[in-house]
C-alpha cells in the first residue's frame, strides 16, 4: 500500500480519493475549502490544510484541480506539494491544464528530484466514484510501471501516449471536439425546434444515426425535450477553458482549428449566463442569441 496525497476535492477528485481509500492506501486529503475533507475523513483520510501537508513523506501525491493557476498554487507555492517532496516521489497531475503549464510544472518536479506523470482522464464523476476512468498519461514508461498499481485503482483503461505532455495534447483535442460536438448538436437542435420536429422522434434519430455516441446521445435526450442533462458533466466554463487551452495549442504548432473556434466563440458567449451548467445549457445560449426560445 502506498502513502498518497491527494489535492482537490471537486466531483472528480473526491471519487478518486475514495477509490484509493476503499483500496487501503494511505491518503491524506487537501482541499482548498476544507469542508469538502469531511465525508472522505470519514472514510479514513488524514486532512491536511496545506498542500505541502499532503505530499509530506509521500510516495505519491495526485491533483484534480480546475485550471493552470489552481494547479500553479498546489504545486508551486510556498506551500505547495513539490516544496515538501521527498526525492523520487511521483507527482501525477490529473488535471486538464494547459501545455505549456505541463513543461513548467514537469521542469519544477524535475528539479525536486520528482518524476512527473502528466495523467489526464476521461470519464463523468460517476466514473470517477466508480474506479472506471480512462487514463491519458504522458511520462517515462518505467516512472508509469511504478505508478501503473495506484493509478488502476481508480481507471478501467491507462493510455500511455508517449512522453510528458502528450497525454495532455491528447487531452485538449478530446475536449475540443466535444466542444464541436456541443455547439453543432444544439444548433441542431435549435432547427429541430423551429421544424416543430416530434422530440422524441428526434432522440431516436440521432441515437440510431451515425452521428451518435455516448455524449451526443446524452446532449440530445436533453436538449430534445429543452432541459438541462440529468448526469452531472463537465461545465461550459471548464470546456471553455480547455477548448481555449487547445486553441493556444495549436497556434504554438502553427495550425488552425477553425471548426474548432467556431464552437470556442458559442462557449464564449456562454459564460457570460450559463458557465457552472452543464454543456447541455449550449442549447440556451444558441436558442437565444437566435431569438428563439422554445417551450419546455
Amino acid at each position: 500500500m502506498a502513502k498518497i496525497g491527494f489535492l482537490g476535492l471537486g466531483l472528480m477528485g473526491r471519487g478518486m480519493a475514495a477509490c484509493l481509500l476503499k483500496a487501503g492506501h494511505e491518503v491524506t486529503v487537501w482541499n482548498r475549502s476544507l469542508d469538502k475533507c469531511d465525508a472522505l475523513a470519514a472514510l479514513g483520510a488524514s486532512v491536511a490544510h496545506n498542500p505541502a501537508g499532503a505530499a509530506k513523506e509521500a510516495d505519491m501525491v495526485i491533483s484534480m484541480v480546475a485550471d493552470d493557476g489552481a494547479s500553479e498554487q498546489v504545486w508551486m507555492a510556498e506551500d505547495g506539494a513539490l516544496s515538501a517532496a521527498k526525492p523520487g516521489m511521483m507527482a501525477v497531475e490529473c488535471s486538464t491544464i494547459s501545455h505549456v503549464h505541463v513543461t513548467r510544472l514537469a521542469e519544477a518536479a524535475k528539479a525536486h528530484g520528482v518524476h512527473y506523470i502528466d495523467c489526464p482522464v476521461l470519464g463523468p464523476p460517476a466514473s470517477a466514484a466508480s474506479g472506471s476512468l480512462v487514463l491519458l498519461v504522458g511520462t517515462d514508461a518505467d516512472v508509469l510501471a511504478k505508478a501503473r498499481p495506484v493509478l488502476e485503482v481508480f481507471s478501467e483503461s491507462i493510455l500511455h501516449f508517449g512522453a510528458v505532455g502528450t497525454g495532455t495534447s491528447f487531452k485538449l483535442i478530446n475536449n475540443m471536439l466535444g466542444a464541436v460536438h456541443v455547439a453543432a448538436i444544439a444548433e441542431a437542435t435549435h432547427l429541430a425546434h423551429k421544424l416543430e420536429l416530434d422530440p422524441d422522434t428526434l432522440v431516436a434519430a440521432v441515437e440510431s444515426g451515425p452521428c451518435a455516441s455516448r455524449h451526443t446521445v446524452r446532449m440530445i435526450r436533453a436538449m430534445a425535450h429543452n432541459k438541462l442533462s440529468d448526469q452531472a458533466g463537465l461545465a461550459i466554463g471548464l470546456r471553455e477553458k480547455d477548448t481555449r487551452y487547445c486553441m493556444a495549442m495549436a497556434k504554438a504548432h502553427e495550425t488552425g482549428l477553425s471548426i474548432g473556434e467556431t464552437a470556442y466563440s458559442w462557449y464564449k458567449e456562454a459564460l457570460s449566463s450559463v458557465a457552472e451548467e452543464d454543456d447541455s445549457a449550449m442549447l440556451e445560449v444558441i436558442t437565444k442569441h437566435n431569438g428563439f426560445v422554445p417551450e419546455a
